[in-house]
C-alpha cells in the first residue's frame, strides 16, 4: 500500500503533467493562430497600417472651439433644422425612376399564364401562395394598363373591391384589343 507521502507526490506530478499539457496546447492554439494570419495575409496588414499611422501627422485640431452663436456661421439651408438634423417633410419623396417598358407580347403572356394558374387553384393550397399569385396577376394587370393607357383603379380600391375591379378591367384590356384568355 503506498504511504501518503508518495500519494500526494503522485498527485503533484500528474498534476505539474496536467499543467504542462493544457501550456503545450495553449501554445499550439496561439501558433496556430499566428500561422493562419501570416498565411492569409492579416499580419502584413497590420504591420502596414502601423506603419502608416506612424508616418501620417495627426489631424489638425481646432484650437478652441466656436461658441454656438458664432457670427461666422452660415445659416441653416432650406428644409434643415439649425443644428442640422433634416426636418422630416421638409422634401417632398424622391420619385422613383421609371422601370423599362416590357413588349406588349411578354405582358399578354404574362397576363394569359397568370389567368390560367388562378382558375386552377387546387382547394388546399395556402392562402399565401394565392395572395401571391393574385398580387403577381395585378403587377402585370396594371403592366398592361399602362402599355395600353387604360385606366384603372386597381392599386386605389379597397381589398373588399377588387376582384369586381380586377374583373372591369379584363374586359377593358380585352375591349382595347387584349387577348386574355387563350
Amino acid at each position: 500500500m503506498p504511504s501518503a507521502g508518495s500519494a500526494s507526490a503522485d498527485v503533484g506530478t500528474s498534476l505539474l503533467r496536467l499543467g504542462g499539457l493544457v501550456a503545450l496546447f495553449a501554445a499550439t492554439a496561439a501558433l496556430v493562430a499566428l500561422l493562419l494570419r501570416w498565411v492569409t495575409g492579416e499580419l502584413q496588414l497590420n504591420r502596414l497600417a502601423r506603419r502608416r499611422l506612424r508616418e501620417e501627422p495627426p489631424p489638425a485640431v481646432d484650437p478652441a472651439p466656436r461658441p454656438a452663436g458664432s457670427a461666422d456661421r452660415r445659416p441653416a439651408a432650406a428644409g434643415h433644422h439649425p443644428v442640422g438634423r433634416r426636418v422630416p417633410g421638409s422634401r417632398p419623396a424622391p420619385t422613383p425612376a421609371p422601370r423599362p417598358r416590357r413588349p406588349l407580347q411578354l405582358v399578354a403572356a404574362d397576363v394569359r399564364r397568370l389567368t390560367r394558374e388562378l382558375s386552377m387553384v387546387p382547394g388546399g393550397m395556402p392562402m399565401a401562395r394565392r395572395r401571391g399569385l393574385l398580387a403577381a396577376y395585378d403587377d402585370v394587370l396594371i403592366e398592361a394598363a399602362e402599355l395600353l393607357e387604360v385606366p384603372h383603379q386597381l392599386t386605389s380600391v379597397s381589398p373588399a373591391n377588387r376582384e369586381l375591379e380586377r374583373l372591369r378591367l379584363i374586359a377593358s384590356l380585352e375591349a382595347a384589343g387584349l387577348v386574355v384568355a387563350g
